[in-house]
């Protein structure tokens, strides 16, 4: 659908530092990404060698990003940059992520839209087991 080019055109993070590669599907409420960048020995997040779970909070908060860049995007207003406050009830199912050979999907949804803050639940999956699932909290700038 659409590709690394338009998601890094929505968010801050360019380079490898911009985790998606694809939009599966969006809607007003949802979106589906897609990611191999994981298995990268180059990924930015790697330390020792070694691509911890606790990442796929970040993979989480960029799909937030990409969905919010998408919907200002369709309506025409600016795409206000935010920054995350809080991550709540976050469960990690897996130590590293290196070893996955397929790649990462995503699902965030709105849970709570406000004029200057949101809150999304998100999940990352790899070849159809749940890595992660939590829920982020953004405060929005002018």
């Amino acid at each position: 659908m659409r590709g690394r080019e338009t998601i890094a055109a929505l968010i801050p993070h360019q380079g490898l530092m911009c985790l998606w590669e694809e939009v599966v599907s969006w809607d007003d409420t949802r979106i589906a990404l897609r990611s191999t960048g994981h298995r990268d020995a180059a990924h930015p997040l790697r330390s020792h060698g070694r691509l911890r779970a606790v990442h796929l909070c970040e993979y989480g908060a960029q799909a937030m990003a990409v969905h919010g860049g998408l919907l200002g995007q369709a309506s025409g207003a600016p795409v206000r940059p935010g920054m995350l406050v809080a991550l709540r009830g976050v469960q990690l199912h897996v130590d590293t992520l290196d070893d996955l050979p397929g790649a990462l999907e995503a699902e965030a949804e709105v849970l709570m839209q406000g004029d200057d803050s949101q809150q999304y639940a998100f999940r990352i999956h790899h070849a159809g087991s749940l890595l992660a699932e939590g829920r982020a909290s953004v405060v929005l700038g002018t």
